[in-house]
């Protein structure tokens, strides 16, 4: 199978190395990549928002399966144009990434659905804000409408705090604050079957403790030793099946990944969110736990055929990931700065802990830093406890000046099993 990988990032590279591992992948294409995805694919470069250019580059290279990787692209309808190409494409079209791409949209399929999800109001002016705030109070739930790269959602005490980010997005969606536990679903469906994947919870905040701004995620760990052993199946009853339902009745099927924030509240699950592609840094962890060979599972998304497949093979093992950021980070981070160290990783943690490049690039005979979420250091362990000590192992051997990572990843969880 050729198989063509549409991003940059981390989640692209786990995607990389999980798809380089199966054996019925004879050829792989990554664009645009980074420096580590080009380890393991061959990098082609394409400009990831314009559909035609996409399904131009999948077509000159023969592609049999293209996979859309990040959200932006599949809000823009890369997905629809690669289809139209007459190529598989793992991913929804543009109509169903309205899922991501509008939480008032979102909000309409959940209540048309049945899920459960907060209490809601869309505000498009400062008196809807102020009179959503009023009505529910501190703490403060803020998310912008549209698409803002995990970091559109501001949670806070401080109403004028509240009334600010309001102000700075336009419209957006008000909501009760969901106390619990926040863990994080994905599920690969083709528009009718829906099959979960195992559950992970990420870290959202810069700082240990849950400190500071919020982040598009700086850790994550698989499994979740707290959670019922019925979280899974009642999801899929309750938010995953209903959602994707609902969709092939509007006209619109979502095929592709379907990603469940949820929040384990004293009142049951509720939907945080939803997104239309694979998290990151979850996909890291989940897909490092993945025993069957992912393409062939990607590839009967697409093509409809998932109902046919047999059940997904997993590894006991426990996967936790350290996300390694830039200077000033999640502000304007700065880029430019060496990354050394990633060779002793190779030589002395592996095959149990590699890293995951995310904001990167060759700059010569170096790799140095090209974003603020710069590598994903993930590691297995028979349990929670030996996959952390190896993650921060291998972090401990990465010279990046002025980086930054949390410290508590999967702590807590890791004492609790």
């Amino acid at each position: 199978m050729n198989v063509l990988v549409i991003g940059s990032g981390a989640r692209e590279h786990a995607l990389c190395r999980s798809l380089s591992l199966d054996p019925a992948v004879t050829a792989l294409h990554c664009a645009p990549g980074n420096a580590g995805i080009a380890e393991v694919a061959e990098l082609h470069p394409v400009d990831a928002l314009d559909g035609a250019a996409v399904a131009g580059l999948a077509r000159k290279l023969g592609a049999d399966l293209v996979v859309v990787g990040p959200e932006a692209p599949l809000v823009a309808g890369v997905a629809d144009a690669v289809r139209e190409a007459g190529i598989p494409c793992f991913g929804p079209s543009r109509e169903a990434a309205r899922l991501e791409g509008s939480k008032a949209f979102a909000k309409d399929v959940m209540a048309a659905a049945g899920v459960p999800t907060a209490r809601s109001y869309v505000c498009v002016n400062e008196a809807e804000v102020d009179e959503a705030l009023d009505a529910f109070g501190a703490p403060y739930v803020v998310k912008d409408d549209g698409l803002a790269a995990g970091k559109g959602v501001v949670v806070t005490d401080d109403i004028e705090q509240a009334r600010a980010h309001a102000r700075a997005c336009g419209r957006v969606v008000i909501e009760e604050f969901l106390d619990g536990p926040e863990v994080s679903l994905f599920a690969v469906t083709d528009g009718e079957t829906v099959v979960p994947l195992r559950p992970a919870q990420d870290f959202k905040r810069a700082l240990d403790g849950d400190e500071g701004p919020n982040t598009g995620g700086m850790g994550a760990y698989s499994p979740l030793p707290w959670a019922d052993p019925k979280l899974v199946d009642d999801v899929l009853r309750t938010v995953l099946q209903p959602t994707v339902d609902e969709l092939r009745r509007r006209g619109t099927p979502f095929s592709g990944l379907l990603y469940a924030g949820l929040a384990i509240t004293s009142r049951g699950v509720r939907v945080i969110e939803f997104n239309a592609r694979f998290g990151d840094p979850e996909t890291q962890v989940v897909l490092a736990r993945l025993r069957t060979p992912l393409a062939g599972v990607l590839l009967a998304a697409a093509n409809g055929t998932l109902a046919d497949l047999p059940p997904l093979r997993w590894s006991d093992d426990a996967a936790v990931t350290v996300v390694v950021a830039s200077h000033n980070y999640p502000g304007t981070p700065r880029t430019g700065d060496r990354i050394d160290g990633l060779d002793a990783v190779k030589r002395q943690d592996a095959p149990h802990a590699y890293v995951l490049h995310a904001g990167t690039k060759r700059d010569g005979e170096a790799i140095v830093s090209a974003g603020g979420r710069v590598l994903s250091v993930t590691a297995t362990g028979t349990d929670l406890n030996e996959a952390r000590e190896r993650a921060y192992a291998a972090v401990s051997r990465i010279r990046l000046d002025g980086s930054q990572h949390r410290t508590d990843i999967a702590e807590k969880a890791a004492r609790q099993g």
